[in-house]
């Protein structure tokens, strides 16, 4: 199945604040700023954005930009805590 484009910027920003470039209670940089640098429009961030809301990964402060949550949530999808049987 196909990527779409936020689904990409979504993945490779919450690599960078998996793996720590982007630390703990750290800012993204703004939406014009993500869109130029990858080539997309601010839509595309946007979506992007929302997402890695929804999954708690970032929060977005009005007028002040989005930041890393502290503490990251665990990267175990909801289904692995599922018991068996």
């Amino acid at each position: 199945m196909a990527e779409y484009e936020w689904q990409r910027i979504a993945r490779t920003i919450e690599e960078e604040i998996r793996s720590g470039r982007i630390p703990p209670g750290g800012a993204l940089p703004g939406i014009v700023r993500l869109a130029e640098a990858r080539g997309v429009a601010d839509r595309t961030v946007r979506r992007a954005l929302r997402d890695l809301r929804e999954r708690g990964l970032i929060e977005t402060l009005p007028h002040k930009g989005s930041f890393v949550v502290d503490p990251l949530p665990s990267t175990t999808a909801p289904e692995a805590d599922q018991p068996s049987g």
